[in-house]
């Protein structure tokens, strides 16, 4: 599988008054550009051709492009630090408190493991 996207700067989705992922609920709709979400396109492409070249059959899953489009997927403010739940004070502050790495469920890693199980059960 490749790597997921981060959503930790707001202007990448055209949103300057927007703190990182908090607060947001809807994904981003307009498709029509790349976005520019931090992710590494460099790893992306390596992995995606050594994948390809590989003598074992490997099948590559894509899911880095369609969670760039879900920056309303994140825990955001639901989140553990150092094995606690944030505190209210913590949530009150997304700038420092947003966890914009980590994904809920039940929504896009859903979909990932959607991608999976369709690939398996069209190889059986």
């Amino acid at each position: 599988m490749s790597t997921s996207p981060l959503h930790i700067k707001s202007l990448d989705w055209d949103n300057p008054d927007g703190i990182k992922c908090a607060k947001e609920t809807t994904p981003i709709l307009n498709m029509s550009m790349p976005l520019n979400v931090g992710t590494d396109r460099r790893v992306f492409v390596i992995v995606s051709n050594v994948t390809q070249s590989m003598k074992v059959p490997v099948h590559f899953i894509n899911i880095t492009t369609l969670s760039e489009y879900r920056k309303d997927a994140h825990t955001a403010v639901y989140t553990i630090r150092q094995g606690k739940l944030l505190t209210n004070e913590q949530k009150a502050d997304p700038a420092n408190f947003a966890d914009c790495i980590h994904w809920c469920l039940p929504g896009l890693p859903d979909m990932w493991n959607e991608f999976l199980y369709t690939r398996i059960i069209s190889r059986s």
